[in-house]
């Protein structure tokens, strides 16, 4: 089944198609910046992010603790032992560091909301099925954010609304890291502007990069990108039914990537009335198909990086994404 119908489409001109052709085999660009699952800071957008930095760590196993530890926009440390369930969201100040104890730590049942902050990481953390209206992360009106070494997860078992989504990034954020996380078992993997109405707000800003990701059996947004810029690079996308879906104009550079048991690997002209913006190269589709109606004009992401070749993206990302991995 499909979430929503794709719209009509007429035939893509020849020289389209050759100039998607011609983008989807050019050769990776190698820049300084080695990726590995044990990084200590950002690669990519939000390269600089250094949430609560050497602040002393504070260990919490209760929600209560958590609420109190995480609040304010003092440089902070908060390390989370355990499995704490949750009834909605908990906000999470600026300056502030969220780590998880092992690889068995995290929430349940709800989320953590990055709203109107600056300088947050989130990394090593269980966060699973985020009853709607809770997302598993939102970040809102934020700058300067590293989700990493996360599994966020839930189930498929439910309608498709039960659960909201589990790494939302909207209302006008920048400047945000995606890497080494794993997504299992959901219909609405990571939405990216979240609204096709908010272009005054949006525009200009959603400026993301996911990379070192295992998206498995999520059904579409992985991710859903409107307005902003978007670098998807060495993710691997097992699953699918659409993945990457870039929309009302955004620019996204689809790079190295393996998809596997995925209908539609790249995305620009569904869902929307503007459609997106695409370059492709380097991926291994696996059979998925692309629908590129706009060639995009995002080639060269604005930091050093290192895209390893999709031959080694699988065996990259299964050993080295999720909790319990750093």
């Amino acid at each position: 089944m499909r979430t929503v119908p794709p719209r009509t489409r007429p035939q893509r001109s020849a020289a389209l198609v050759a100039a998607a052709a011609a983008l989807a085999t050019t050769a990776v660009l190698v820049l300084p910046h080695t990726a590995t699952a044990a990084e200590t800071s950002p690669v990519g957008f939000g390269a600089g992010t250094t949430g609560g930095g050497s602040a002393a760590p504070v260990t919490v196993s209760t929600l209560a603790a958590f609420r109190a530890a995480v609040a304010g926009n003092t440089a902070k440390v908060v390390r989370v032992s355990g499995l704490i369930t949750l009834s909605g969201q908990v906000d999470i100040g600026s300056h502030t560091t969220v780590l998880g104890v092992g690889s068995a730590s995290g929430f349940t049942g709800g989320g953590l909301r990055i709203k109107e902050r600056t300088d947050v990481v989130v990394r090593n953390l269980n966060i699973s099925k985020p009853v709607a209206p809770a997302d598993g992360i939102t970040v809102q009106e934020s700058t300067k954010v590293w989700i990493d070494h996360n599994s966020f997860s839930a189930d498929r078992t439910h309608d498709k609304d039960h659960y909201d989504g589990l790494l939302d990034v909207n209302h006008g954020s920048d400047h945000v890291t995606v890497s080494w996380n794993t997504f299992k078992e959901h219909f609405k993997g990571s939405l990216v502007g979240h609204s096709d109405n908010n272009a005054s707000e949006d525009t200009g800003h959603l400026k993301v990069t996911y990379h070192h990701n295992h998206f498995s059996n999520v059904y579409s947004r992985i991710p859903s990108l409107r307005f902003g810029t978007g670098h998807f690079y060495n993710n691997y996308v097992d699953g699918a039914e659409t993945a990457c879906h870039s929309r009302m104009g955004a620019q996204m550079l689809v790079e190295n990537n393996v998809f596997r048991n995925t209908g539609v690997a790249v995305t620009t002209n569904r869902s929307s009335d503007v459609d997106g913006f695409a370059n492709l190269r380097g991926n291994d589709l696996g059979g998925a198909v692309t629908e590129i109606s706009r060639v995009g004009t995002f080639t060269a992401p604005p930091y050093g990086y290192t895209a390893e070749s999709a031959s080694s993206v699988v065996a990259s990302v299964t050993s080295g994404a999720g909790a319990g991995k750093l």
